[in-house]
């Protein structure tokens, strides 16, 4: 304490035990794969240039106290940042973007996930802050010039400059353009840093503004080409197998494949699911896979209305709500159906009231439509019985034919349940959230059986077709360890991304055609099968799904992330896989796959950033190009 220090000790001090601690949450809050000493080095250096310059600006001020007072302000910003992260990364698995910042009409609802992911241990991620304020409280700094040299700031910024420089030099080398091809923000975080990750985050979104402003039809001329010739016919055999009949799908929460006709500890998870995957009225996709991104459920709204996937930075509901869409909705509006959506939360989550407008559903069914109390309600909101219960209450005013989706709740992070409806006991690993996601997987299964037992007392059950899907992964990476106790083996990248597989059902009662279908497919799938079983032709449609049941449709699912999975190959956290036996294989053996998805997901994302589907005639198929021109002179 009675030492003298230099005269920028405060600044080097701040920058050090920020570096320090941001290195540390690299380790132990992110799980993000590293393979080599040069990547290991490049994650060690990445957050310094960023700190170097911005505590740097410190040494504009003229007094100490307004520099101190810099640091300090710059420390706490960027430990809430770090500590947001970490927080999100826990529940989601991915980095926080700018479009999900603005998301905060959804933060009150996320309470129960968000308080479930905090702990006191979380302190740590504000040390340095802590650090920096002691020192320049008890430490005696030197000469305290008002006013830096304009060439110690020169040399300082010219050093800090060349790292980064040396940063983005070892990125470029460890991951070729990295900055123009990659989908995958950890890979971003790794050679960026998670500040500058931030930055780059803030490019790329303010780009993809510019983009709808300065976008024309002319742009759709080539995507419109890939999806022509791309394009899978439909089978004669189904086309049409459930014309005239209601439609209602049900979006299954959080539900994944790896419980279906599995136990735990003895008990079976999901019964009456198990009897569906050999109904005789029943297709039973084996193989099929979510496909969503941050958006979560409502990315997997988006993919089953548009045939479209979400964005890589956000929910597609958010960012770009007020775009033009062809969605199944207004493709069955057209057909005479009354469309809607059931949902008991309110209309502004996920900005649904403002985005099933853009959607052309004619009614949203929001939690004031149902009759919510403390008793029938659990974590996020009514519990699945009653809302499953009401909805068919509600169905039974509505004019057919209708199509109806609706959105279960209760099987959601954290999975709690009121104890009368924990109808199996808690697994018994080192994970809570695993442990509970059986009970409420469980209870979710009883809701369903209800489901078709009112829709058959009602008198709807004969004249519908019932679609349930999953619409996202419930058991986060971040639970591998229990999950490798329950399957009995590692998680591996590969296992992971066979994990996202999920269920699929199209139960269409009375009509003896139901069969297991292993066809690889995916969520971006369903509109063309949903609207062929009902007879309607989609040849015109700008959508990058296919029939699963034509003979055309390819089996090639692509994630949001840039992974994929085909019949024989698995791609995922940067690695080739034989798909079947896991085994690692030269990634030349994926090359064409990985440049089709990039390409693919590309194309989705010129249509949605650059609102392209504006400048097309859905009843015509016509690009308005020429409308385009004139409207620009």
């Amino acid at each position: 304490m009675k030492k003298t220090w230099p005269t920028h000790s405060i600044l080097v001090i701040a920058i050090v035990a920020t570096w320090i601690k941001t290195y540390t949450v690299y380790h132990t809050s992110f799980d993000m794969k590293i393979e080599n000493i040069m990547q290991q080095f490049i994650l060690f250096i990445n957050p310094l240039s960023f700190l170097l310059i911005v505590y740097g600006i410190s040494l504009f001020y003229k007094s100490t106290k307004a520099r101190n007072r810099h640091i300090v302000v710059v420390s706490v910003i960027l430990s809430i940042v770090l500590y947001a992260n970490a927080v999100f990364y826990r529940f989601f698995t991915d980095f926080i973007t700018i479009p999900v910042l603005f998301q905060t009409s959804n933060f009150g609802d996320l309470g129960s996930s968000a308080a479930a992911s905090i702990f006191l241990t979380d302190i740590f991620y504000f040390t340095d802050v802590a650090i920096i304020l002691i020192a320049i409280k008890w430490l005696k700094i030197g000469e305290k010039s008002k006013v830096i040299k304009a060439s110690t700031r020169r040399a300082y910024f010219v050093l800090s400059a060349a790292i980064l420089f040396l940063n983005l030099g070892l990125a470029e080398i460890e991951r070729p353009q990295l900055l123009t091809r990659s989908f995958d923000r950890e890979m971003l975080v790794k050679n960026l840093g998670s500040y500058n990750y931030h930055l780059y985050d803030i490019f790329i979104q303010s780009k993809s503004h510019a983009q709808r402003a300065l976008a024309d039809g002319s742009e759709l001329v080539e995507v419109n080409n890939y999806v022509r010739s791309n394009q899978a016919d439909p089978n004669e055999k189904t086309f049409g197998l459930a014309e005239d009949r209601n439609l209602i799908v049900v979006s299954m929460e959080s539900l994944q494949s790896f419980v279906l006709n599995n136990d735990m500890n003895g008990h079976e998870v999901t019964p009456f699911l198990n009897s569906l995957t050999n109904d005789k009225d029943t297709f039973y996709f084996s193989n099929f896979y979510h496909q969503t991104g941050l958006g979560k459920t409502s990315d997997s709204e988006f993919l089953v209305e548009n045939s479209l996937y979400g964005l890589g930075g956000g929910a597609v509901f958010f960012t770009h709500g007020e775009n033009t869409f062809h969605s199944m909705a207004e493709r069955l509006n057209d057909e005479g159906y009354f469309t809607n959506v059931m949902h008991a939360n309110k209309k502004s989550f996920w900005n649904r009231d403002m985005m099933y407008q853009s959607l052309n559903i004619q009614k949203f069914y929001d939690v004031m439509s149902y009759d919510v109390n403390d008793d029938n309600s659990v974590n996020w909101g009514l519990k699945d019985i009653p809302f499953l219960e009401q909805s068919v209450d509600l169905m039974t005013d509505m004019p057919q034919p209708f199509y109806s989706r609706l959105i279960t709740l209760t099987n959601h992070h954290p999975f709690t349940l009121d104890e009368e409806d924990m109808l199996i006991l808690e697994y018994d690993s080192n994970s809570g959230t695993l442990n509970r996601y059986f009970q409420s997987v469980r209870y979710m299964d009883e809701s369903l059986k209800i489901f078709f037992d009112d829709l058959k007392e009602k008198g709807l059950y004969d004249n519908s077709i019932i679609v349930m899907y999953g619409d996202h992964y419930g058991i986060s990476e971040n639970h591998n360890t229990a999950m490798s106790q329950y399957l009995g083996k590692e998680i591996t990248p590969y296992e992971s991304a066979k994990l996202q597989s999920v269920p699929m059902f199209i139960h269409i009662p009375n009509s003896g055609a139901g069969e297991e279908v292993s066809e690889i497919s995916g969520q971006i799938d369903l509109r063309p099968t949903i609207l062929h079983l009902l007879g309607v032709e989609t040849n015109k449609d700008m959508q990058l799904g296919a029939d699963i049941f034509s003979e055309d449709h390819e089996e090639f699912v692509i994630n949001r992330n840039g992974g994929f999975i085909t019949e024989d190959y698995v791609y995922a956290g940067n690695t080739c896989y034989e798909n079947g036996s896991g085994i690692e294989v030269d990634v030349e053996n994926c090359q064409t796959y990985i440049d089709r998805a990039t390409q693919e997901l590309g194309y989705s994302d010129k249509i949605i950033n650059g609102d392209l589907l504006r400048f097309y005639d859905l009843k015509t198929g016509n690009l308005l190009i020429d409308e385009t021109k004139e409207s620009a002179k």
